[in-house]
């Protein structure tokens, strides 16, 4: 029954495709002496390869030497190849500030990962069940969580971690242990109360099948999948958004339309704060509800230029455009200019590191000569007044080349994608009646050379 049901899991959920080579995490105990037995009897019907690997701990003393010794005696009677390792993790708990679970998890699947690396392997098959599922779903309930902590354990991580036992209940891996005489290892601290997870297992959920439902797990289980379907739904949706509403993402930042943020419904945000934060950081670790919250509060308020700082060094901006996600520090001073550009002359912008120079020529010698990004042309005679360089005004509008109608510079900001941090930076050129060039990016039509145009002011601005 175990191994058909084993099946069942694998086909539903796809855990192995063919000539897969599997790492199994083997530490000697009931669950995983049977996860290793289970496919190293399906490695036929799969076209597949099983590997095993174990990490002796040093917690246990003795005990830990005897399950290293044991699993590596069932590795050779089954012929599967065999890795161990010895890393002392009471010292390296100690070290790091970090209990022994954290520290032995870390250092287990650091372990793991190094050994399918080595070998190739496409599969880390970890033996968590039914009843672990159950405890990890009602421990996270009694922690605070919502549907994604809910959902429980995946059957299947994104690097390969398959979870092959999860529909087996722990009562059933022991008969199919005693069946087969596999004589696994006890590991007597889960016997022990002192431990969240293991008052769950001992305490609560015998008492609940007990005086409520004798199917608890299963039921918990059943529940799991249903909200896993509606959690995979809100993370693929998450996930589309983020690619449509995020305006920069490089190794130092990651902005979000904020407007966009604003109109979209607080569950999806709180995913895209999530995505946003892991795909800087590399991880959540450290990152709870709590600082959740404090974000959606920096997007409602109605201020901008506002600043949040987030555990391990994450700040969070928000300006008038965008959410920024950063580890870097942004600065939102105001950088206000206006210089006179004499025509046949040159000015120096300290204030933006910029040199901007000006000519007068004929049509026909402006035709002859290259522009670019940085050097434009226009009609001089169109010019009313002196001609301005300055910084950016609230409510400046153009008329861009080719647009038929005026814009707001705020507007062709967002078109371009151009940080609002970064806006005092880019030089306006302007006369007594609009703007010429929006320098570096939009020329005006109003100013444009044409038919009639018989002398010609050509403008090139250098980085200092």
């Amino acid at each position: 029954m175990v191994i058909e049901k084993i099946k069942q899991t694998i086909e539903r959920e796809n855990l192995i495709e063919n000539k897969d080579k599997i790492l199994v995490a083997l530490s000697g105990g009931p669950d995983s002496v049977c996860l290793l037995h289970a496919l190293k009897k399906l490695e036929t019907y799969y076209n597949i390869k099983i590997y095993a690997a174990h990490l002796n701990h040093k917690i246990r003393g003795i005990e830990a030497q005897k399950d290293a010794l044991y699993a590596a005696k069932l590795c050779d009677e089954l012929d599967v190849p065999f890795f161990v390792k010895a890393i002392d993790v009471p010292a390296y708990a100690k070290e790091k500030k970090m209990t022994l679970e954290e520290a032995a998890r870390k250092l287990r699947y650091d372990m793991l990962f190094e050994v399918k690396n080595r070998i190739g392997a496409k599969k880390i098959a970890v033996a968590h069940n039914l009843d672990d599922q159950a405890e990890t779903v009602i421990m996270r309930l009694i922690r605070g969580t919502g549907i994604t902590g809910l959902k429980g354990m995946d059957y299947k991580r994104g690097d390969g971690v398959i979870r092959p036992l999860m529909d087996i209940s722990k009562a059933n891996i022991v008969s199919y242990c005693d069946e087969n005489k596999l004589n696994p290892r006890i590991d007597y601290t889960n016997l022990e109360t002192e431990y969240t997870r293991n008052k769950i297992r001992l305490k609560l959920l015998p008492f609940i099948e007990q005086e409520f439902s004798a199917n608890i797990k299963d039921t918990i289980s059943r529940m799991a999948n249903i909200l896993r379907e509606d959690s995979d739904y809100l993370e693929a949706e998450a996930q589309r958004i983020f690619e449509e509403q995020v305006l920069e993402n490089t190794n130092e930042i990651i902005k979000l339309d904020i407007e966009e943020l604003k109109s979209t419904h607080s569950s999806l945000v709180k995913r895209l704060i999530r995505m946003a934060i892991k795909t800087l950081a590399g991880t959540l670790e450290g990152i709870d509800n709590v600082h959740i919250e404090d974000i959606l509060a920096l997007i409602k308020n109605s201020k901008n230029q506002l600043k949040l700082n987030l555990p391990k060094g994450l700040m969070i901006y928000k300006t008038t455009d965008g959410l920024i996600f950063t580890f870097e520090e942004i600065s939102f001073e105001n950088v206000n200019y206006n210089y006179i550009l004499k025509p046949d002359g040159y000015i120096q912008i300290d204030e933006i590191g910029m040199r901007i120079e000006s000519k007068i020529m004929s049509k026909e010698r402006c035709i002859a000569l290259p522009t670019g990004q940085y050097t434009k042309a226009f009609d001089y005679d169109k010019i009313k007044g002196d001609l301005i360089v300055r910084s950016r005004l609230d409510g400046d509008r153009m008329k861009p080349m080719g647009l038929g109608g005026t814009k707001k510079l705020k507007d062709i900001f967002i078109d371009l994608k151009i940080p609002r941090e970064k806006r005092n930076s880019i030089a306006v050129l302007s006369d007594d009646k609009g703007i010429l060039w929006l320098m570096g990016h939009k020329i005006s039509e109003d100013y444009k050379i044409d038919e009639n145009t018989k002398r010609v002011i050509r403008i090139t601005c250098k980085t200092l």
